[in-house]
């Protein structure tokens, strides 16, 4: 890589950065992440506060002029409703939903989607990060094993397969807040770049 190419890249780094809406987001991020790592809790005043901003502001500056209300708003929505099943399987917590939907007042519904995708991907790298650094990898075994043990006998039985776990069966608790930060910028940085 050429010292120009270099410096391009830095530039168009510094644009995405210093636009205040990204710059708004990744504080918003960090400090749920920091605040999840430490406290395994995502205050719900950073993201109602976090949430109204974006809302407010992408409807007085909309990011297009075709913008309305409608695009932090249906962000908002679609951030809700792309965890709530996970939330609902009791495989997230409610403040990772809230989190999500916070993310999409300021990227509105398409940018949310990806966000959550690339959230998802980092996630799973964390897990295992998260697994092995804990050496909880035979419990984490010894779940999956056990939950699908149950779920084929009560398929077999004609009931409904229960996905849980006891809570002191658990291998630990990923702080998921991580996770949306991480794939989140990460997708925001790699779209900046150009390569999505």
């Amino acid at each position: 890589m050429s010292h120009s190419e270099f410096n391009a890249i830095l530039d168009l780094l510094a644009m995405l950065f210093f636009d205040w809406r990204t710059g708004m987001l990744a504080l918003l991020l960090a400090t749920a992440a920091i605040s999840d790592y430490r406290s395994q809790r995502i205050p719900n005043w950073l993201v109602l506060a976090g949430a109204l901003f974006g809302v407010i502001c992408n409807t007085v500056m909309p990011p297009s002029p075709h913008d309305t209300l409608l695009f932090p708003l249906a962000g908002l929505g679609l951030g809700l409703l792309l965890f709530l099943p996970l939330y609902l399987l009791r495989a997230m917590g409610a403040g990772d939903v809230k989190l999500l939907a916070m993310v999409g007042s300021f990227l509105g519904p398409e940018d949310t989607f990806y966000a959550a995708l690339a959230s998802m991907v980092a996630g799973g790298v964390l897990a295992i990060l998260f697994v092995l650094a804990r050496g909880t990898a035979p419990r984490v075994l010894q779940n999956l094993t056990a939950i699908f043990q149950s779920g084929i006998v009560d398929a077999v039985g004609g009931s409904v397969p229960s996905l849980r776990i006891a809570a002191s069966a658990s291998a630990g608790r990923l702080p998921y807040g991580i996770a949306i930060a991480t794939g989140t910028l990460g997708y925001l940085i790699l779209r900046q770049l150009g390569f999505i």
